[in-house]
């Protein structure tokens, strides 16, 4: 619930970018049903407003979101009993809120299905609810008003409880410095570059602990 707040800003902003870039309401509402994805309906109502092809549009969607593959292969252990067509909807509602607080969920709670869904399924209401209400404001937001600065505070509200060892404090720090370093590339890159190089530098850093711990044994 404390990053309910976060998200809310976030899909008014993405409600209002598909208005602006000719989408009726009805439209914008249906596209963000259709393609939850965040960012990625961002980048493609940015396309979109600039007569950029369809395979351009769906290619760049596709990049911003290759994060989701990341996450969908750390989270298969835990939903490795769940039947194929009970997993499309756990997909369908994946996003980083929900999957951060699945992995970092307190060791009590043995069945992570549930605990993912009470988490997934509060951030796909506020996410629509968000996006219609911006559509249906439009421009009448004042652009001044700062609402994307809400989403990188959600995120490190996510990830900060979750850095307990030094692989996990490193992944994060040349994550972080990557992708700053490479905001200037196209498609949102960088994000996917950061994390690259966060799981690298994690797990050399994990290598390292272990050939120390079997140095000392």
């Amino acid at each position: 619930m404390p990053l309910i707040p976060g998200v809310l800003p976030f899909s008014m902003v993405a409600g209002i970018a598909a208005v602006q870039v000719g989408f009726t309401p009805l439209e914008s509402v249906m596209f963000s049903i259709i393609g939850y994805a965040g960012s990625a309906q961002l980048i493609a109502a940015q396309l979109y407003g600039a007569g950029s092809p369809l395979a351009l549009i769906v290619l760049s969607s596709l990049v911003v979101n290759l994060r989701f593959a990341m996450y969908s292969a750390s989270l298969l252990p835990l939903f490795g009993g769940v039947p194929t067509r009970a997993r499309w909807p756990l997909a369908y509602l994946m996003t980083d809120q929900a999957y951060a607080l699945t992995m970092g969920r307190p060791d009590t709670e043995t069945d992570p299905v549930p605990y993912y869904a009470g988490a997934a399924v509060p951030m796909w209401l506020t996410w629509q609810t968000g996006t219609a209400v911006g559509a249906l404001l439009g421009a009448r937001i004042p652009p001044e008003w700062p609402l994307d600065f809400a989403v990188p505070l959600s995120f490190i509200a996510l990830l900060v409880p979750v850095l307990r060892t030094r692989p996990q404090l490193l992944a994060a720090a040349v994550s972080g410095a990557a992708a700053v370093a490479a905001h200037g590339l196209p498609f949102r890159l960088n994000l996917i570059l950061g994390a690259a190089c966060g799981v690298a530098a994690g797990l050399w850093a994990q290598q390292a602990e272990r050939r120390r711990a079997g140095a000392q044994a």
